[in-house]
Order: structure tokens, then C-alpha cells, then sequence
């Protein structure tokens, strides 16, 4: 019987409830900006259970959990979410925590996703803007900024894309630091 055959025996909910036993996590957690596209949210919340962030930080509203389930792959039910209604707030909670922050922004100044040096000394947060504003200025002032080079035809990945490479690569580059053998 091959591991797709066995996989396909079980349901979905089986099967992270295995994985969650196995399962690492990372000080790592990612913050997204009140989403106009509620999707973006279900797979922000997929991409973080698979590269193992601790918690997905909301500023704005965070809709039902009926509108998150299907696109989040059924894993809203295992992420810890956490709202804020404003910047400052967030703002506030990140300073409380001792928390560094990453903005992923198109801006003058921003360091290349390639050339960035994750420092995992505390916890770090990495920041996702809305669409079509961004990331709040009082949160950029507060944040190392970085970019994701995209030499191709477009300028701009969807919220949810920018989060994977995003975790991807803070995963990776925490995992070579602390020397974690998976």
C-alpha cells in the first residue's frame, strides 16, 4: 500500500491530529492586515500550520470560521488567532512581547528577501499589508522592511504568496541558526 493510498483511508481531520503530535513550531508568527478578500486569510492560516508558526495576528476583523474552513484546508482549527482593531494595538501587544518585526513592503529602502538576516534572539513577527494599502505606515516605522524580488512581468504577489515565501524562508533561516535537525 503506498503512503497516498493510506493517506487517502483517513480523514483529513485524522490525519493532522497524527501530524499534530509530530508537529514543530517556531517563535515565528505572521500578522495580516484586515483582508478585503477573505481568502487571503484561509490560506494565510494554511501556510501558517504547515511551516509551523505560532500564532497569525489579525488587525481588523477576522471573519466566520464557516468562511475560513474549506480554503484553509480544515486548519482553523488549529491556529491560534489573535485580533487587534487597530495598528497601535497590535503595535502595543508586539512591544509588550518583546516581539521583532518584518514588513514584507514594496518600498524605497526595503532589503531584498535574499540579502535579510532573520535575527531569532526573541520572537519574530512577520507583517503582511492589505492589498491594496499595504502595510500602516506606524507599523513600518516599527519594522525592519523587506521585499521580495520578483524579476518577471509582475511587481506585485497576492497577500497570501508573499506569506509562504515569507515563512518559508524565516523557517529555513531559523532552522540553519539554531542547527534543529528534522
Amino acid at each position: 500500500m503506498t503512503l497516498g493510498t493510506i493517506m487517502r483511508c483517513k480523514t483529513r481531520r485524522q490525519r493532522y491530529n497524527e501530524k499534530k503530535k509530530i508537529a514543530k513550531t517556531f517563535p515565528i508568527s505572521i500578522a495580516t492586515i484586515n483582508f478585503k478578500c477573505d481568502g487571503n486569510l484561509a490560506y494565510i492560516v494554511r501556510t501558517a500550520a504547515c511551516f509551523g508558526a505560532e500564532n497569525i495576528h489579525v488587525i481588523g476583523s477576522v471573519p466566520k470560521r464557516s468562511g475560513l474552513s474549506s480554503s484553509s484546508g480544515s486548519l482553523i482549527d488549529y491556529a491560534n488567532i489573535q485580533q487587534y482593531s487597530s495598528p497601535r494595538k497590535f503595535l502595543s501587544y508586539m512591544e509588550e512581547n518583546d516581539i521583532k518585526l518584518i514588513s514584507a513592503e514594496l518600498t524605497d529602502g526595503s532589503i531584498n528577501l535574499e540579502n535579510y538576516r532573520f535575527n531569532f534572539n526573541k520572537p519574530v513577527c512577520v507583517i503582511l499589508g492589505n492589498e491594496q494599502t499595504g502595510v500602516p505606515v506606524e507599523i513600518l516605522r516599527n519594522s525592519d522592511i523587506v521585499h521580495i524580488e520578483m524579476p518577471g512581468v509582475g511587481y506585485c504577489l497576492n497577500t497570501s504568496q508573499a506569506g509562504n515565501i515569507m515563512l518559508y524562508e524565516a523557517v529555513k533561516q531559523y532552522k540553519h541558526q539554531k542547527s534543529i535537525i528534522f
